[in-house]
């Protein structure tokens, strides 16, 4: 077992490491012209007197050292050695942007933001206090509503195709139309506007806790269901075939000659076997409801991480993003692990191999 986890721990590893790496180096492949000039807007000697081409020239070498744009990208690259001559490979040294970079990360700094120069690290701590919340009860609110609607279809098998024929449809919809059609509902001052279209409102100085999480929730209603209808109907099918597959072994039909009620065959018997194909889909929903708290709350107004990571990406603001992007890399890849630890943990035939 202990040597099963240490292997699936290394390819952990090494496939977060690749999945940083390409991101980092696509990152740097883009022309940084617009975010050096972006920086040379906020110097507060342009706007007070006009500055010569030398003392530009001067700012953006400032700037390019300031954001470390000008060491080499990586270890290697391919340069000629004179103009018009055949380009060949260059040894740059471990004085590169690459290698400073994640030797910054082994000694826990994910360096500091290109906008506001705060560190990183600071920045996606706040911002998941609110992100993690709200995905963690969209995840739960899923996977319980999933099956409650499992094992009420299994019992009333006249209505299951109806409810996966709606499932279907719902997933045709992508999470942004969900939101909206939502937002446009129950948030629509000229209709139903039952829930706040954005943001959080002002809190009072004196309410008092129970006060403050009903607010809280209150504000949080239409970006959870909006997370929950996305994530139901995946959650369903494969719950809903699995448990349809177990009803059909011999065991199930065996149980069921012996006398034993339906429920009691469902409850007891078929659904935990029924969970196994659905364990991968289940640890991975945290990584993707997270991955679509970008969209939820961008629309929504709502100051997480998603909304970080996009402001981060229309702006350039590369630290940032390898931050955001190493931290859903290590969730991601993590949940698997959890998956795999699961799956021997549940199926005592795994077990038995390792």
């Amino acid at each position: 077992m202990l040597r099963f986890l240490l292997l699936r721990l290394l390819r952990l590893i090494l496939a977060t490491w690749g999945i940083v790496s390409i991101i980092f180096l696509l990152s740097r492949t883009v022309p940084d012209d617009q975010l050096i000039a972006r920086a040379l807007e906020s110097q507060t000697d342009l706007n007070n007197r006009v500055v010569t081409i030398a003392e530009r020239q001067a700012l953006e070498q400032q700037v390019r050292h300031r954001l470390e744009l000008d060491r080499p990208i990586f270890y290697f690259s391919i340069r000629p050695s004179a103009p018009g001559a055949r380009a060949h490979w260059h040894w740059n040294g471990f004085n590169n942007q690459y290698h400073q970079w994640w030797q910054r990360v082994l000694h826990g700094e994910l360096g500091r933001s290109y906008r506001d120069n705060k560190p990183v690290a600071s920045l996606l701590t706040e911002t998941l206090a609110f992100t993690l919340p709200f995905t963690v009860l969209a995840a739960l609110l899923a996977v319980g509503i999933a099956l409650l609607l499992v094992l009420w279809m299994a019992q009333h098998a006249r209505w299951r195709t109806y409810w996966l024929a709606a499932l279907y449809g719902l997933d045709a919809l992508p999470l942004f139309v969900v939101a909206l059609l939502l937002l446009y509902l129950l948030a629509n001052p000229d209709g139903l506007a039952l829930f706040p279209a954005y943001g959080f409102g002002d809190q009072e100085p004196s309410a008092t806790w129970l006060e403050e999480t009903g607010n809280y929730l209150y504000h949080l209603a239409l970006p959870v269901v909006s997370l929950v209808l996305i994530t139901l109907p995946s959650l369903v099918a494969q719950l809903d075939a699995s448990l349809q597959q177990e009803l059909q072994a011999a065991y199930a039909v065996t149980a069921r000659a012996k006398g034993l009620a339906f429920r009691q065959v469902v409850r007891h018997h078929t659904l935990r076997n029924a969970l196994l194909p659905a364990i991968t889909l289940v640890t991975d929903l945290l990584p993707s409801i997270v991955a679509g708290a970008v969209v939820v709350e961008v629309i929504f107004a709502l100051p997480g991480m998603g909304r970080l990571l996009a402001d981060a990406a229309a702006t350039r603001d590369y630290p940032v993003l390898q931050g955001a992007v190493l931290l859903i890399a290590i969730v991601r890849l993590c949940s698997h692990m959890v998956a795999d630890w699961l799956y021997v943990q549940i199926d005592p035939r795994l077990r038995s191999r390792l």
